[in-house]
């Protein structure tokens, strides 16, 4: 016998061997009809598997969180079965989850097109409603190579080579279809349900090595419900709509080229906003206690050898050789020149914490294919920063700087969404008390700021672990941009030390932090979360004087310029277009105010004020519209 815990506590005894199933229908047959899943200590488990052992046990059903993943992976099976059913001699390789979805990669000499989508996706739908039965077999090794081999499967029978001894061998049958799997799955390809749509198509390598054969990929989101699905592709389109590129090149404010992958060509409009956006962080860097340092771009091999960054991110640093044999880098991150500064004369624990902050260039190089307009770039700037401190400084510091990170977003619109708590990789320096003490003091500002954190292991830097500060767009995506990390290791490389109350030399710790992180991301995602129609504060054009008549250019200049000596980022437009075409062309570049100057306005001294997004005019004097103007056009840290 067996005993199994319940969610509410009960305990109860079952037969050896009983299912999942049997657990469901032991409580209710209407439970036994939702179930899919079982979850046992914590593991998923196919429905009809038998339990070896007891422990804490929950029927998951179709709402239940756990559902979704095998969902999604259960419909990247179905494809798998669509696609070999359809194009026969199509090998399968791997199909994994991905957010939001799932893919599956094919191996097959001719390519598939987006009509093919359409056929695939019909016949999935087909195999849904066979309600093909989902079973797990265990397979000797051996036969499991030779079966797979045998039909041509030469990639399953690549991985099944590659699995560890120890690990059993599952295939997993979708009626006289078979997959090489771990699983769990499903009971039967009917509840799968029918809540999927086929997306697009992509090349990939074999085990993602380009010197490996090239595969084709399909990607497909999953959902539990057809409301789901219908709520995902209604942001897909949204998130489309908001695309940055797009945005980005409809108000002319950057562009990239292939001579300069990955770097950013920042037009007037672009750079405009940049500056704005740099600025404002700026001031609140300063207003918070830092004093903005300049390292230099390029430094020898030797300094990057002692950081560690050589050994650990050579792979990913722009490297140079002079022809005096000189091995130079240019900087990836500002930290080893940050202390540098710190070590340059004796630091005493009075001058503690010194907050050093940099605006400077940064490169990394990305490969070609994961470069994404401003997301992903070779060259970039951070709002980066470094905090010297003594220990018992530590937890104040960081909590204070959550504080700033939390005013700074609040500001520009966006919802700090969640924090998590990065914790030691692998690979890494220093020794495990340390990580272990900086850890639990990240966690303890973290609460003491108010926020709960996420634990996730092995995300952090190999020089400490981090806190990852994800926000929230308008359309309900995050993203992680602000970090706070917490390093003992960079100090003790680079031989960093002040002078103790007690006299005696003291290692500093260091803490690594950023608001928005990369400016050029942040920038793309702010152009994504207000859809181009920043902020009056932040938007590169602010105002457009335009006219109905040539009559009113005379007041329309003068209006202009009384708008820029008033701080206002402010163009004229004097063309003789009527001023319906005139609204509609600064509209679509999200130009937020359009002040309308028609005789009457002339003649009176006004201007007819449009807003983005509204038909309704509101019409005042000049003095009027440049003193609410002014007003609605300060950064927020200067009201």
């Amino acid at each position: 016998m067996i005993d199994l815990k319940f969610p509410d506590g009960r305990h109860r005894e079952f037969d050896d061997g009983v299912t999942g199933r049997e657990v469901a229908a032991s409580i209710s047959r209407s439970l036994e009809k939702s179930a899919l899943l079982l979850k046992l200590d914590g593991a998923l488990l196919d429905l009809n598997r038998p339990l070896d052992h007891g422990g804490a046990v929950e029927i998951v059903t179709r709402s239940s969180p756990e559902a979704l993943d095998v969902i999604r992976h259960d419909t990247a099976h179905v494809l798998a079965q669509a696609v070999q059913e359809l194009f026969p001699g199509t090998q399968v390789t791997i199909g994994p989850n991905v957010e939001d979805g799932f893919y599956y990669d094919f191996a097959r000499d001719e390519p598939f097109s987006l009509d093919d989508l359409a056929l695939i996706e019909a016949r999935m739908k087909q195999i849904v409603d066979r309600d093909e039965p989902i079973t797990r077999e265990v397979w000797d090794r051996g036969e499991a190579i030779a079966h797979f081999e045998g039909i041509g499967e030469i990639y399953k029978a690549q991985i099944i080579r590659d699995i560890p001894g120890g690990e059993p061998i599952t295939v997993y049958r979708q009626g006289a279809w078979k997959d090489l799997c771990r699983g769990p799955h499903l009971p039967s390809t009917r509840h799968v349900g029918k809540a999927f749509k086929l997306t697009k198509l992509a090349g990939a390598y074999w085990r993602g090595d380009q010197n490996n054969a090239q595969l084709q990929r399909i990607y497909g989101t999953a959902w539990a419900s057809d409301a789901d699905l219908a709520a995902h592709l209604k942001r897909i389109e949204e998130a489309e709509r908001r695309d940055h590129r797009k945005i980005g090149a409809a108000m002319n404010l950057f562009h990239l080229q292939e001579e300069g992958r990955g770097m950013v060509f920042w037009h007037p409009q672009g750079w405009t906003l940049y500056r704005t956006l740099r600025n404002y962080v700026r001031r609140r860097v300063e207003g918070a206690g830092y004093v903005e340092v300049k390292t230099p771009q390029v430094l020898d091999r030797s300094l990057w050898e002692r950081s560690g960054h050589w050994e650990k991110f050579h792979d990913s640093m722009f490297v140079c050789e002079t022809g005096d044999g000189e091995v130079l880098a240019v900087k990836p991150m500002n930290c080893p020149g940050h202390v540098q500064i710190f070590n340059h004369g004796q630091r005493s624990y009075r001058d503690l914490p010194i907050r050093m902050a940099e605006f400077d260039g940064l490169h990394r190089y990305e490969s070609s294919g994961s470069l994404l307009g401003l997301l992903r770039v070779r060259g970039m700037a951070q709002d980066d920063g470094h905090i010297f401190c003594t220990e018992a400084q530590v937890e104040a510091e960081s909590e204070a700087f959550i504080g700033l990170l939390r005013q700074i977003y609040a500001d520009l619109e966006v919802e700090l969404h969640s924090v998590k708590l990065a914790l030691r990789p692998e690979k890494r320096f220093g020794t495990d008390a340390q990580w272990t003490i900086a850890e639990d003091t990240l966690e303890r500002a973290a609460n003491a700021a108010g926020v709960e954190v996420e634990r996730i292991p092995n995300e952090g830097a190999f020089y400490g672990p981090k806190l990852e500060f994800h926000l929230r767009d308008a359309i309900g995506r995050t993203w992680q941009c602000g970090t706070l990390q917490l390093d003992y290791v960079l100090p003790e490389r680079l031989d960093a030390t002040y002078i103790g109350e007690d006299g005696a030399k003291h290692r500093p710790v260091m803490l690594h932090r950023a608001v928005l992180g990369s400016l050029e991301r942040f920038t793309g995602v702010l152009i994504e979360h207000h859809a181009g129609a920043f902020p009056l504060w932040l938007a590169p054009t602010q105002v457009v004087v335009a006219t109905i008549t040539s009559d009113a250019d005379d007041h329309a200049l003068s209006a202009a310029n009384a708008l820029r000596r008033a701080g206002l980022r402010v163009e004229t437009d004097l063309r003789n277009e009527k001023v319906g075409y005139k609204v509609r062309e600064h509209s679509l570049a999200k130009v937020p105010v359009i002040a309308v100057a028609g005789r009457r306005e002339a003649e009176e001294g006004k201007l007819a004020l449009r807003r983005l997004g509204s038909d309704r005019q509101q019409v005042l004097t000049l003095d009027e519209a440049v003193r609410m103007l002014t007003e609605e056009a300060t950064p927020p840290d200067l009201r």
